[in-house]
């Protein structure tokens, strides 16, 4: 009888230890989210008719594979329209270092011999006119207008002087460096519009699959809407936001086991980023028991195992502890 009693006393004192024991046994630290990829937005670079469509939805495609194609004819037009500008600024400045031509410096030489001439003749004559002047022979008005027809000729021979002295000496020199800018402009001009019509063929900028193609052929996107959407890298990535109560052993280069949905075996991954800051912050979960609604954004970079599955599946994750790497 004395046995079967102890064996009694044993069997709650066992059942109490294994509770203990379970007890002691915390679950590893888990978040939940999703399956990402990094993705690529095209935007339409100008508004134009889509006359062309080389890929679909869910297409993998290498990098530099052409996606699409818009009306061409528009900016053709403009990129040779400022091709002429360009050129017409290079001539200019061309002729602005060329200087002036002997020719005209010939003519301006000829300007200048006949002002000269005529302001000769209008001084004689005026000093014909002024000592009949004086003795009352001819009338004052007579002698105040060939003094003014001689003053006007002499300034005549200044201009054509000043402006053979301007044409000798040639082109300023910040004539010129406004002919460069000008130049420089008008190139640069026709370099932007040759950049927008190599952008009217969409090429792909890497390898990837093709997620999203919102317009359809003869569609006409406004400016900076997405025309095609690609998901790229070798593998995705988990997508969690970590509770606060964990944020705290959660570091980056940690490793991490991801569970997908509707997949038994678990995924290997690494921490790859995760923020500082709390994705919603209510004011009264700052302190205290409300504190542990807080989560932080986090991202699990998985292995090239993982690089069939599809985008946004739902996943959990359970990190591993510090001392495991």
């Amino acid at each position: 009888m004395k046995p079967i009693a102890m064996s009694r006393l044993r069997t709650p004192f066992f059942a109490a230890a294994i509770l203990a024991l379970a007890a002691c046994q915390q679950e590893p630290p888990q978040a939940l989210g999703t399956l990402e990829f990094d993705r690529i937005t095209l935007p339409a670079p100008v508004s134009e008719k889509i006359v062309r469509i080389d890929v679909r939805e869910g297409q993998q495609v290498a990098a530099g594979a052409p996606l699409m194609r818009l009306e061409l004819t528009r900016t053709e037009s403009q990129l040779a329209a400022a091709k002429a500008q360009a050129q017409q600024a290079r001539d200019a400045l061309q002729e602005l270092k060329t200087g002036p031509r002997s020719e005209d410096i010939a003519q301006a030489r000829a300007n200048l011999a006949a002002a000269q001439a005529q302001a000769r003749d209008a001084q004689a004559y005026y000093a014909r006119l002024q000592p009949l002047g004086r003795q009352k022979l001819v009338a004052a008005s007579d002698v105040d207008r060939a003094r003014a027809a001689a003053g006007n000729a002499q300034a005549q021979v200044s201009a054509a002087e000043a402006a053979l002295l301007e044409l000798e000496r040639g082109t300023r020199s910040e004539q010129i460096a406004q002919g460069e800018s000008a130049l420089a402009a008008a190139e640069a001009q026709a370099a932007t519009q040759a950049v927008t019509l190599q952008k009217l063929d969409l090429v792909a900028p890497r390898a990837g699959r093709v997620d999203s193609v919102p317009y359809k052929l003869g569609d006409q996107a406004p400016v900076g809407a997405p025309l095609v959407v690609m998901l790229i890298g070798d593998a995705p990535y988990a997508r969690v936001y970590v509770p606060e109560p964990i944020r705290a052993d959660v570091q980056v280069g940690q490793a991490a086991r991801v569970f997908v949905d509707g997949r038994d075996q678990a995924l290997n991954g690494r921490v790859r980023m995760i923020r500082s800051e709390p994705s919603f912050t209510p004011y009264y979960a700052l302190i205290g028991k409300d504190a542990a609604r807080l989560s932080y954004l986090a991202e699990i970079q998985l292995d090239k195992s993982a690089a069939e599955l599809p985008a946004g599946l739902p996943l959990r994750v359970e990190f591993a502890k510090g001392n495991e790497k």
